[in-house]
């Protein structure tokens, strides 16, 4: 299935084994090409952040130009960031995945399936949750000095006791979409929703 911005995992995963998280990373003309209704944080060609705030951009808001800047900064292009993220997807064994682009939208062989998804969300858990967790409960942030508010797409964290993350997704063809992390009593589970008719069934799903 399209897994809209649960792409954004895979993203996120390379991120964190390729850079650290005070680089600097400045956006690009090929980074901030996207369509006119895509969700961005409004980065500007040659606009410099760290890579920590990229993150928090793509995963909190779901903002694809972060996603795109994190991507040509580590391998140079879209494409190239692409071919790896296929790279690790055969490593992770992720056989139902194949990725064209970092952010999510919809294209022709860009897909993946419930179960590689979970896979690939315990992957970054189990190795990067010490990082991941702090940002990815956050429910709401701010960029830029206080001028650019951060929202969460993730309403669990607000709401689902445990909550640890991590991400959803939605696109006109991929409809509504959750990767769920949570933890109680030392229990961590993964919640992995797709295609849901609406962001509440989501959500209401991923909680059950």
């Amino acid at each position: 299935m399209e897994p809209a911005s649960l792409t954004k995992i895979m993203t996120c995963l390379l991120a964190m084994e390729h850079s650290d998280p005070q680089e600097p990373v400045t956006a690009t003309a090929e980074s901030l090409n996207l369509p006119l209704d895509a969700s961005v944080l409004g980065l500007y060609e040659g606009e410099t952040m760290t890579m920590e705030q990229m993150l928090y951009a793509m995963m909190l808001p779901s903002a694809n130009d972060a996603a795109n800047a994190v991507g040509v900064h580590i391998a140079g292009s879209l494409s190239a960031f692409a071919q790896m993220m296929n790279e690790k997807a055969q490593e992770l064994g992720l056989v139902n995945t194949h990725y064209v682009n970092c952010t999510g939208f919809d294209e022709d062989g860009h897909y993946t399936c419930a179960q590689d998804v979970a896979a690939l969300a315990r992957e970054l858990m189990v190795r990067y949750g010490e990082q991941i967790i702090p940002f990815s409960t956050i429910w709401m942030d701010s960029l830029r000095g206080g001028e650019t508010e951060l929202v969460n797409t993730n309403r669990l964290v607000r709401f689902y006791q445990g909550a640890t993350g991590l991400k959803t997704g939605s696109t006109d063809s991929a409809l509504y979409c959750m990767s769920a992390t949570a933890e109680r009593d030392g229990m961590e589970l993964i919640a992995v929703v797709m295609k849901s008719p609406t962001s509440a069934d989501r959500f209401e799903d991923a909680k059950a």
